[in-house]
């Protein structure tokens, strides 16, 4: 849940900054997959907590968490995303 709150705040603070500053078209779309990737990740947090809870109810073991490979991927995806429009932003210039 911090991580997906994290992603949402970063994501809020790109795209107002892209608003205000003179930050390229691209970086909106950078930050508001950040707040969309932050949204997914903190509705599979509520989910894979339920998970847990009944687990720990039932005395069964514990659910592997599935949603990190996922989370890993998601973050280097949008920092790859974000270094190719950032090499492109420095070669237009």
């Amino acid at each position: 849940m911090r991580t997906a709150l994290a992603l949402v705040g970063g994501g809020v603070a790109i795209v107002s900054l892209s608003g205000l500053a003179t930050l390229p078209r691209w970086a909106a779309l950078v930050g508001a997959g950040a707040c969309v990737g932050g949204g997914a990740l903190a509705l599979r947090a509520v989910t894979a907590w339920a998970g847990v809870e009944r687990a720990l109810r039932l005395r069964q073991p514990l659910p592997a968490p599935r949603a990190l490979p996922l989370l890993a991927a998601g973050v280097v995806l949008l920092a790859m995303l974000t270094l190719v429009l950032a090499f492109v932003e420095v070669a237009r210039r």
